[in-house]
């Protein structure tokens, strides 16, 4: 296929099976991830992912994998070839150090090579191999140390018996060693020797040469009996016990026993004396320290005892000598003992040190991921042949992190030391425990490495910041133009980052630190005289605030100027949270003093409350309870007793007005209380229903006849002269002329507004009290709420009563006049009644057309072409009434027709606006 090089949509669409025309994102996604299992070029992936990035970042998510995955495989294999080069070079060379071998896998590992993947796996075998075959040669020289002291340790042990056994024995013997020594030389010969430890060559070497003296002793002393034994006047073998064999067999006497030690000559008594001193002394120490159970301080003073005893053996007597022994070997057994322990200790350590690591369980990939490996993993899979690929050792992951594993393996170490003073090495378990604890060292080294880089990159951006800071500083040192926010923001964000900037040391943190501060403070000092000036300006605001709250008359003006004058330096210069709200306590004190004084002054006087607020206090707690009863009668009832009270303009008439108010509201007709709830109903919270349901059941009281002076003749059937409106604008002043019948003409552009408010405050009576006031005003309020909550739920209950009524095609169901409200006249009423008493018949389909068209209120998605067609249709009839004025005989059609439970839900939505208007 070849490369595009064009932003062609349409081609990469065919490129990609549809990817860019796929209607959903999900679509797209599997249609990509299709074409990347055809394997594309990473030109043509490219150009896809540059053009679905801008449409769809979901499905290029899996581009931008794909061309990531490339990018790093290109990437590890430059690595690799790197890496690869430096593995052939060592293995190139003629010796080869174990501790490089390591180092290169160890470093490759942390430079991300690809170690299981070639070249690098099989340049990592080959050094496995290599090193396993040094350490391997290493062994055997061990093995053929030990073998030939095995076989020098034969050939001594035959020279203790006859020399008839050491002849036949001699035959296998002359097998073994030749057999050895070309062991030994094969390990001379093997391409790996120049690459073992300095300390292996010599060790074979030793044995190799007293292997060899010892064998050709041996046979030269067998020879030499051989022929002793054939010949009587041949010489005796140097072996004791064959010389004495073959000295009896010639019937000669046996070798005289050894003469009698000489009695010891007299020594003098002074040198003795010192002797036995020095030798007690050694005792002595010997004694105390097997006492105290020190293994490793004993094992020094019973060399001392026995240094003693070479030199002064022969002066000290029997007794003492016995005794020395005696305690020697106490010593012997406490060192032993104290060995054992100090093992038994080593052992516990070494499982310590070796537990650092845990191995990890093999992950068993499951099935979905097997199918789904990618083409890479598979082609890598089949390129490394069963053969090839050696078994990985088993994974294994520190226990502890970096710190922790140092803390431990510093512990382990000193714990060794303490068992190193109780008693004598061992090397054997001090190489495995250093060796754990080198291996765990590693993961402290990556931890130092990471935590050094670390540091020196905190300390660099902290460096970085302090330099920052003091340009900031050099570019702000004047004042910034009264923005001061923007300066201690910017100040607040310096000392956030300092905070963020990471770990030091306390050696490097102690360095910075004073840098930082007075950075920061040359930074600052602007912002601080700023401050220090907005401190003393806001003292004097204070003093202010003081002096008005001292003042007997509170002037409202001057504290909202003071405290907007406050407000403006607040603004302008910000201060320290708990300094800033100090100040503003110590402002706030003294104006909320005097505002309390003057709230304890109003309290004194709402106490003294008259016989009318009282009043209307009592009417506003009736007018509650009847709203909290949920009765519209008790409401009304209530609200005009409120209503008398009031209007009340003494205290007597207030008293007198509950009184008054209740025959009132009980001889009102019921029936004109249900019409008047029944037309509220439909408004359900409209301007109008709210009036009418608010209003409340007072007799309307005559308006008093205003007196109006008039210039002129005002006897009565005298014409009034009507005055002439100059024509076109008048001059200043001529606003007020006369209105049509007389009216002032500012009357007539207020609509009268200010005759009415006086009627109003005039039937309204004296002011009230404001608490008073407010609880008539909290009264009337949720009354009036009430009574649109219960006009709501009568309207509701109309509609269910006509689907019930149709369902059952009961005419007798039919809601009342009252209960539909106002905008269903009686005919139309009776013809629902007349279409329900008739069996179902006609289609309501085109009737609820209608009836939605009307009400304005949206048509199921199956019925929306019909609805658009019957618009159409109307259009075109312009002298037929619309769907607005025929709405009442449409319901009556649709009733006529079978009940439907979705067209009694169409209909029932219209209803609800149709029948608020």
């Amino acid at each position: 296929m070849s490369t595009l090089k064009t932003h062609d949509t349409q081609a990469l669409d065919t490129l990609t099976g549809g990817a860019f025309s796929a209607p959903t994102s999900g679509e797209r996604a599997a249609r990509v991830r299709d074409w990347l299992a055809r394997d594309p070029s990473a030109e043509q992936m490219q150009e896809v992912f540059r053009e679905l990035s801008a449409r769809d970042k979901g499905a290029a998510r899996l581009l931008r994998e794909k061309l990531d995955e490339i990018k790093r495989a290109k990437g590890q294999e430059a690595i690799a070839a790197e890496w690869a080069e430096k593995a052939r070079q060592l293995l190139a060379q003629p010796r080869l150090n174990i501790a490089d071998a390591m180092a290169w896998q160890r470093d490759a590992a942390k430079a991300g090579a690809p170690l299981s993947r070639e070249p690098l796996a099989g340049v990592k075998t080959q050094l496995a191999d290599r090193v396993k075959g040094i350490e391997d040669l290493q062994t055997r020289v061990q093995v053929q140390r030990e073998a030939a002291v095995l076989l020098a340790q034969r050939i001594e042990v035959l020279s203790t018996k006859s020399w008839k056994d050491a002849e036949a024995a001699a035959e296998a013997l002359r097998a073994d060693v030749p057999q050895w020594q070309s062991q030994a030389q094969g390990l001379l010969d093997d391409p790996n020797w120049a690459s073992v430890d300095a300390k292996f060559p010599p060790l074979l070497d030793a044995s190799r040469g007293q292997l060899q003296v010892v064998w050709d002793a041996f046979q030269s002393a067998l020879a030499q009996a051989s022929a002793a034994a054939t010949d009587a006047t041949a010489p005796l073998p140097p072996v004791p016990v064959w010389a004495d064999e073959l000295r009896q067999a010639r019937g000669l006497p046996p070798e005289a026993a050894p003469t009698p030690k000489a009695a010891k000559p007299k020594v003098d008594p002074e040198v003795r004396a010192k002797a036995n001193q020095a030798v007690q002394d050694a005792l002595s120490k010997v004694e105390q320290e097997v006492a105290q159970g020190h293994g490793k301080a004993s094992a020094g003073a019973a060399n001392a005892l026995r240094n003693a005893l070479k030199e002064h053996g022969k002066l000290v007597d029997d007794k003492l000598e016995q005794h020395a022994h005696a305690a020697l070997a106490a010593a012997t057994e406490l060192e032993g003992w104290q060995r054992w322990r100090a093992d038994q200790l080593r052992q516990e350590l070494v499982a310590k040190a070796e537990a650092l690591f845990e191995p990890v369980a093999p992950a068993t990939p499951p099935a979905a991921a097997t199918a789904n490996t990618d083409a890479a993993a598979t082609a890598e899979a089949e390129a490394v042949s069963p053969a090839a690929a050696p078994e990985p050792p088993p994974a294994r992951k520190p226990r502890y992190g970096g710190r922790k594993m140092q803390e431990t393996l510093r512990s382990l170490r000193e714990q060794w030391k303490q068992v190193d003073q109780g008693g004598p090495p061992n090397h054997a378990l001090w190489k495995r425990f250093d060796e754990a604890c080198n291996e765990a060292y590693k993961v402290v080294q990556e931890w130092l490495d990471k935590v050094k880089t670390e540091a020196a990159e905190h300390r660099a951006a902290r460096v970085g910041l302090i330099e920052e800071v003091k340009a900031w500083a050099a570019a702000h040192a004047d004042a910034p133009n009264g923005d001061w926010k923007s300066f201690n923001r910017a100040l607040h964000q310096f000392s956030d980052r300092w905070r963020e900037a990471g770990h030091l040391s306390e050696k490097a943190f102690a360095e910075l630190q004073p840098q930082w501060k007075e950075a920061i403070g040359q930074a600052a000092a602007p912002l601080d005289r700023a401050q220090k000036a907005s401190i003393e300006r806001r003292n004097a605001l204070i003093e202010e605030a003081k002096a008005l709250g001292e003042a007997p008359m509170l002037r409202i003006d001057a504290v909202k100027s003071l405290q907007q004058r406050w407000q403006a330096e607040a603004q302008s210069v910000p201060l320290d949270r708990k300094q800033e709200q100090k100040l503003w306590d110590a402002f706030r004190k003294p104006i909320d003093e005097a505002f309390n004084r003057k709230t304890q002054e109003r309290e004194k006087a709402a106490a003294s409350m008259s016989a009318r607020d009282r009043a209307v206090l009592d009417a506003s707690r009736s007018v509650e309870e009847a709203t909290a009863s949920g009765d519209a009668q008790k409401i009304r009832s209530a609200m005009a007793a409120l209503e008398q009270a009031l209007k009340a303009r003494d205290d007597a008439q207030a008293a007198a007005a509950p009184a008054a108010a209740a025959p009132e509201a009980a001889a009102a007709p019921a029936a004109e209380a249900t019409e008047t709830e029944a037309a509220a109903a439909p408004a359900g919270g409209e301007g109008e229903g709210e009036a009418a349901a608010a209003a409340p059941a007072a007799p309307a009281k005559a308006a008093p006849k205003p007196v109006i002076a008039r210039r002129g003749d005002d006897r009565p059937g005298q014409k009034r002269p009507e005055t002439q409106v100059p024509a076109g604008r008048g001059k200043f002043g001529d606003s007020r002329r006369p209105g049509p019948g007389g009216r002032d003409a500012r009357d007539d552009r207020r609509g009268g507004f200010g005759r009415d408010r006086d009627d109003r405050r005039e039937d309204r009576g004296p002011r009230l009290g404001d608490a008073a006031f407010r609880a008539q005003r909290d009264a009337l309020d949720h009354a009036q709420q009430a009574l649109r909550k219960l006009a709501a739920q009568a309207h509701g209950e109309a509609l269910t009563q006509l689907m019930t009524a149709w369902e059952q095609r009961s005419g007798e169901q039919v809601p009342s006049h009252q209960e539909l409200g106002k905008v269903v006249n009686p005919q139309v009423r009776q013809g629902w009644v007349q279409a329900l008493g008739q069996g179902p018949s006609g289609d309501a389909s085109e009737a609820l057309l209608r009836l939605e068209i009307a009400a304005d209120v949206p048509t199921p998605a199956e019925q929306i072409a019909a609805r658009r067609q019957m618009q159409l249709q109307l259009l075109t009839k312009r002298h037929e009434p619309g769907p607005q004025e025929t709405w009442g005989a449409d319901v009556g059609k649709v009733l006529a027709s079978g009940y439907d439970a979705g067209a009694a839900r169409r209909l029932q939505n219209a209803l609800k606006n149709l029948l608020r208007r």
